[in-house]
Parts: C-alpha cells; structure tokens; sequence
C-alpha cells in the first residue's frame, strides 16, 4: 500500500509533543521491533473499535493502478486516511471526489508499514443519504402493505399502441431521447406529452397531476414516466407518495399501462415499484413501449415470402395433377393397344423366367449328381486299405511284445544281483544287534551277543573284543 504525500497532509501523530514515559531500566522492558509494536497496536485498534460511520470531506483523493483508491477524510478540526479497495469501489454508484461530502462506513485500523492510522472503508454515501434511505424504505413498506406493488395489480403492455403518452420536462434530455427511439422504431404511433417539473420543489405534486390530466382524458394506451438520470435527491420527486397514489389511480380506473423510465440502471424509485413494467432508462422505456418497426416490416416480409413460396408449391401440385390427369384420358384404341403392349411385354418376361428357372434347375441337378458321384465309397480299394492296416497292426503288436520281454529278462537279471541271497552265498555275512544289522565294529562293544545270518542258516555268537 502506498501514499501520495502531499502538503495538505497531516501527521497522524506528534512525536515531539508527546508527553515522555518516566525512563525505567533497560533491564526492566521487554524490548520489541517496529512492526511487532505496530501489529499490536493494528489488533487492539481492531478488536476495540467496532464498524463506524464517519462523515468529513473527502481530500486528496487518488486512485492507485490497482484499482484501490486512497484519500482523506477531514472536517474543520481534523482529518484522518482512508483506504478503499476495488472490490468495494465497485459497489459504489459515484467516485471519490475532492471536496464531496460523504459519510463512510469503516473500520478503523493502523498501516503497519508505516505506523499510520488509517479508516477501512466499506461503504460509502453521500451526506445527507441516510435520512432519503429511511423516508424511502418508511413509504416504501407503507405502500407494499397497502398493496400497490401486488403483481395482480400489473397489466401487460399494448402490443400495437395507437398513442403512447410521456410525462417528463419539454427541456429534459431524456425527452429528446425518448421521442428519438419512438421515431425510430414507431413513427405511425401518435405521441402527447403531459409537460411537468421533475425536479425541485413542488415536481413531486406537478407529476401527479400531469397522471390525473392523461387518466381524465384516457387519450393514450400506454403512459410513459420518463426522467434522466441523477443523484437521489434529483430523483426524489418520483419517490413522493402523491406521485404513487396518482399511479394507483391511472391503473385502477383505465386500461392504460404505465411504464416507469426514472434514473439509470442502478436507480430505483417508487414509481419504479407501482408502474405496470420499470425500465432502466427512458430510452429502455420508449422501447418496452413501442413496437419495432423495422422487426415489423421484415415479420411482414418474411410471411408475405412464405405466403408467395406456398400459393406457388400449390398451384405447381395443382398442374402436376392436373397433367397426370389428363394423360389418364385415353381414347379405348390407344388404351386397348396399351394393354396389348403390356400383355406382350409381361408374356415375354414369363417365358424368359421360365426359361431361366429350368436351366438354374438343370444346373442344380447337375451338380447334385457330381457331388453324390464323389461322395460314392470305393469298396476295392477300402478293403485294401483295411488288409494293410491289419498286417501293420499285427506287425507292431509282436514287435511290442518281443521288446516287453527282452526288458523284463533284462530287470530279473538286475534284481537277482541286488538280491541279499545271492551277497549271502558268494560266502558274505549279515551281523545283527539286537535286530538291526551292524555296519561299523564301533557300535558294539566287548560282551555283547550277536547274530550271524549266513546264507544257510544262522549263527548266535558273544563280542570278546573290537578293532577299529
């Protein structure tokens, strides 16, 4: 964030005539930076003061590339900053201005980068608003619980007015632009205007008796109220409850729509909520008003276009018809030589279908035949084949068979080998302990009694000694 510096400034605070604090030990204070004390002193100032409506002058006013404007809020004794951000900016319906009076709502605060006061500003009005905003919202609801904002009250707009009535200044600007779009899109629609003040004192009654002068005479279909654009103040005319209750009266009594054009976009008035349709300029209101007479000649030209191109499409159907029609009227001559001619035509067709049909007949059969000739057996040559296949068989059965014996000579010889009996009668021995055969002299010792199987017969003999 950053300030402008100016002449017109003023310190915020005086350093020089503050009174001086009593000197203590430095041993004593607790000793902070700059910015811890200015953060300190941001958060009380926050959390002490609450949101408040200050007026003053505005000075010094600058808008920042930003978008943020900042400037100063003074009175005749003092002044103090202001910050307004873009978000908020936005929301208002007027700039800050040098030397505008204003009543803001803000929260005061301290910029700690430089230790400087400052007011938050949240919203903004221009002095002297607050007691128009309450006199409007007090009649306001006065007149929506009398009903005269009930949307059953509302009539829709004439589609093709004949007359279309204005109140509004012959000197207002808005006029001139009104009568301009009428022009424009509806020069066939008479105009009159009821002349009247819009603003200053006494508009507020000329306006309602410029409504009664257009319900008395019922010479219009639509009544347009039209003003310029303007500060709440040049608009309160139209807030005024005579001009309400005069509206009321107009709806109430004819058939004549009124349509409110007060202000600009973002302003609202009273005769804004009782009018039958608000628009949000005058020129917006000639326009809800007013048939547009250019849409309207190209309407009329796209169906007079569309009329041409179907009374054409039905008198070309209307000749196509009629030509089918009169070739249907032959002489009995031409329409028994007709027939003859189609009789032979149909005569030839049948016969070269017939034809047709017995030769894809005899193809079939021909086919057919030469599919059962190659699918017929040939039983010579089968039982060849079978007596062929009997002697392989028989040929690889003995074969198989010698094979299997050879090996199982082959597997007894191996077995008789391996077989203990047969160690045993090459004059080997099986020495037992206690059941199970010794293979090593150290696991029987001096006294223990054995068994010797020889290959007849068996022997029980007692250990004297061992030998590794």
């Amino acid at each position: 964030m950053q300030w402008m510096e100016s002449d017109q400034d003023l310190p915020l605070f005086q350093a020089a005539n503050a009174p001086q604090a009593p000197r203590e030990r430095a041993s004593a204070q607790e000793v902070i930076t700059v910015s811890a004390l200015n953060q300190r002193v941001r958060g009380l100032l926050e959390a002490r003061l609450e949101l408040l409506w200050v007026a003053g002058e505005i000075s010094n006013a600058m808008r920042a590339t930003s978008g943020h404007w900042y400037f100063s809020l003074k009175d005749e004794n003092a002044q103090v900053r202001c910050v307004l951000f873009k978000q908020r900016a936005n929301a208002l319906t007027f700039p800050p201005a040098n030397g505008l009076q204003v009543e803001v709502c803000a929260r005061p605060s301290l910029y700690e980068a430089r230790g400087e006061f400052q007011l938050g500003v949240e919203t903004m009005r221009k002095a002297g608003l607050g007691a128009l905003y309450e006199a409007f919202e007090k009649l306001k609801a006065k007149l929506a619980a009398a009903g005269l904002f009930e949307a059953d009250r509302k009539k829709p707009l004439p589609v093709f007015p004949r007359t279309i009535g204005i109140v509004t200044s012959l000197q207002a600007a808005a006029l001139r632009d009104v009568l301009t779009t009428l022009k424009r899109r509806a020069p066939m629609v008479a105009v009159i205007i009821y002349s009247t003040a819009v603003q200053g004192a006494g508009a507020a009654a000329e306006i309602a008796a410029a409504i009664d002068r257009a319900r008395e005479r019922r010479e219009v279909e639509t009544l347009l109220i039209c003003r310029g654009g303007g500060s709440m103040e040049d608009l309160w005319s139209f807030n005024e409850e005579i001009v309400a209750r005069a509206i009321a009266r107009l709806q109430d009594s004819t058939g004549i729509a009124v349509v409110s054009g007060v202000g600009h976009e973002t302003d609202f008035t009273i005769c804004d909520f009782v009018a039958d349709r608000r628009a949000a300029t005058p020129t917006a209101a000639a326009e809800l008003a007013s048939p547009d007479r250019a849409q309207l000649l190209a309407l009329v030209a796209e169906r007079r276009q569309a009329l041409q191109g179907g009374m054409q499409r039905w008198l070309q159907g209307n000749e196509q018809r009629l030509d089918r029609a009169a070739r249907a009227l032959w002489s009995p001559e031409e329409r028994i030589a007709r027939e003859r001619e189609r009789l032979a035509a149909m005569r030839a067709r049948l016969s070269g279908s017939l034809r047709s049909r017995q030769a894809e007949a005899a193809h079939r059969l021909a086919m057919a035949r030469h599919i059962i000739d190659a699918r017929r057996p040939n039983l010579p040559d089968m039982a060849e084949s079978l007596q062929r296949r009997k002697r392989n068989l028989r040929d690889l059965t003995v074969r198989s068979l010698l094979d299997r014996a050879t090996r199982l000579a082959s597997l007894r010889q191996s077995l008789a080998h391996l077989s203990p009996s047969q160690v045993l009668a090459r004059g080997y021995s099986i020495v037992e302990l206690r059941g199970r055969i010794v293979r090593d002299s150290g696991s029987v010792k001096s006294g223990d009694e054995i068994a010797i199987r020889l290959s007849q017969g068996s022997l029980d003999a007692t250990v004297k000694s061992t030998k590794v």
